[in-house]
Formats: C-alpha cells, structure tokens, sequence
C-alpha cells in the first residue's frame, strides 16, 4: 500500500505501537509528513522558527457539538500538554498497578462533556500510547469505546515509575484538526530508572533485523530508511498494519515531546522509508511498528540529532554484516 508521508506532530499535551520483544538503535523526534499520507490532519511539528497551529474546532460530542473550541497551541511538538484545542485528556484510572491492569479515559469538549463522535483515521477513531519516562517501556494499545465515550483497554506495565499517556485523534466536528493529548500515569512502588539504551544501527525483535539509515538534523528534512530482515533475507512482504507497512513514533527524551509518522511510497518491503525533521538538537526515542505474518511487531533505537553529531548511517538496503553489533530490548508491545 502506498502512502505519502509527512512527519506529523501533534500540538497537544502527550503519545506504539508499538507482546514482543523491540530493538534499540537510533531515534528521532518530531517531524513533518507530506498532506498525501497526512494521520489526522495534524498540523506539522514546526522547526524552532516555524509556526503551526495544531486543532482548532467544535467539539466532536455527536450533533451536540457547539461552541468552537480555542485554536491549539503553536509552535509545540505534540503530546505536551493534556489540554488544548478545546479538548482535554481525562484519565480516570492516573495510578494503575504494576503488571497488567485496565485504563479508563475519556476526551472532553470546552464544556466538559465527554467526546462521543471521531474521525476514523487508519481503522481507527483514536490511537492511544503508553511510554514510560525512561523510554525503555513502550505500549501501543488499542482501546474501546463505550457509548457514553469512556475509552478502555488492557495494559501491562512491568514496573514502578512514571508513564504518559498519548492520546492521538481527530474529532469529527466542522472544521477539527488532528490532535495528540498526554498525561502522565504513575504505576506505585520502589523505582529505578533504566539508562537510554545505547545509539546503535540495528535493531533485533523476535529474530527480524531492522536497520536503520539517513539523516536526522533539527529544522532540516532527511530521509530515514528502515529496512527489515530475518535470517539474513530481506522480508519482502510486510503486511499493512492501521492502512500502511509501517508507523513510526518519536518521542524526545526529557520532556517525551511526541510524533507519528507514516511511510513514504514504497512496499511491502524490506525497506519502509520516512521523511523527518527533529524540532531541536537532543536524543529521541523512536518506536518502529511493522507487520509480518500476522504479528506486529516494534523495533526501538536512540537517535541524537544536532550538536554537530552525524548519528545515523546513510540509507541502505542490505541486512546486517555478520558480526555487526544488534540489541534486543524488552517492555514493548501492542494491545
């Protein structure tokens, strides 16, 4: 299936795919996608100079829908704030426990009222991400709407700590915009952060190699090709997942700023290609969801992008070397 892409970035308080075990390699952060392959209509994540306004509109709450909501925040990355557009990210369930549990939310309109009516966006009215605060556990769920607008879905989140919760929609209301909401969820008990794994140029998940190549500069487009392999064969036949052969997240270390990306033209593979622009220098976390005989599955890497720093290879198509150095990495998976 062929889809343009452009580096959306939600202008929204923050949100892989993404069980399995995932890679670590190189990450990125937010960055722009072309309108022929647009999630939501998001407004793209802006560079340091630019400006983007993300989700004006009313509020989808069926045909009630009135007031037209306040215009979103410029010039933020998505998933900053739990707040914006006239929408806010309710959790009713902010401390669930360790290992696997339910979470409750819900989108509210400017008068309160619980959001009933979405646009659908690759098979989907809302896609909902949970990240812990250390980017080594990683979650793209798919909850379950009730009539009255309550979202519900399974989770299981391995540890103590800090979390956030990504809420990626559009409302179908005259006018609305894509827009990503986060919150932050604590999990109780004895926390130890884990280190950002290391920078490295594959990825390992359930015996797929995934290779990552290109640029990643803040405020400058490039090109970011993953290329997927098992077994020293390139996997020439990924399957769509959500509308597309692969979905990318970013989310920026520090402030876990977020951004959904889809694939350039190109499939089924091996190669899933996306044009990106980091919204500043740092160290990103990028989530990779593919799909391969039935099974989604998420390949992780850390990027660092600006500081005079050159972090990804150039884009290639050809599996690992033998002896090249891959990483597996647990705490990712798909609800």
């Amino acid at each position: 299936m062929n889809t343009g892409v452009k580096i959306t970035a939600y202008a929204a308080a923050l949100a892989a795919t993404f069980g399995a075990a995932y890679g670590v390699g190189t990450g990125v952060g937010p960055v722009e996608e072309p309108k022929k392959a647009e999630h939501g209509d998001h407004a793209a994540a802006p560079a340091p100079s630019e400006s983007a306004a993300a989700g004006d509109g009313h509020a989808g709450h069926g045909e009630d829908a009135t007031a037209a909501a306040p215009a979103a925040a410029a010039n933020l990355p998505g998933g900053l704030q739990v707040s914006d557009g006239g929408y806010t990210l309710a959790l009713e369930t902010p401390t669930p426990a360790a290992g696997k549990s339910v979470l409750k939310f819900s989108i509210k309109d400017v008068a309160g009222k619980k959001v009933t009516a979405f646009t659908t966006e690759h098979g989907k009215e809302l896609h909902f991400i949970v990240a812990s605060r250390d980017l080594t556990v990683f979650r793209h769920l798919h909850p379950v709407k009730a009539a009255d607008g309550t979202w519900t879905t399974p989770v299981d989140l391995p540890a103590a700590g800090g979390y956030k919760a990504f809420a990626d929609f559009k409302p179908a209301a005259p006018g609305a915009k894509g827009i990503t909401l986060g919150a932050d969820l604590s999990v109780p008990g004895a926390y130890a952060p884990k280190p950002m794994p290391a920078v490295a140029p594959t990825a390992t998940v359930d015996g797929y190699q995934v290779r990552l190549g290109g640029t990643l500069d803040p405020g400058k487009a490039g090109e970011l090709k993953l290329t997927v392999s098992k077994g020293g064969r390139p996997v020439t036949d990924l399957e769509p997942y959500l509308g597309a052969y692969g979905h990318l997240v970013a989310l920026r270390d520090g402030d876990l700023a977020y951004l959904h990306v889809h694939p350039n033209e190109g499939g089924p593979g091996p190669d899933v290609s996306f044009t990106a622009t980091a919204p500043s220098a740092g160290t990103y976390r990028l989530f990779l969801d593919f799909q391969h005989q039935g099974t989604v599955r998420t390949a992780a890497f850390t990027v660092t992008a600006g500081g005079g720093k050159s972090s990804l290879p150039a884009p290639k198509s050809d599996v690992p070397a033998a002896g090249e150095a891959t990483h597996d990495a647990g705490g990712h998976a798909h609800g």
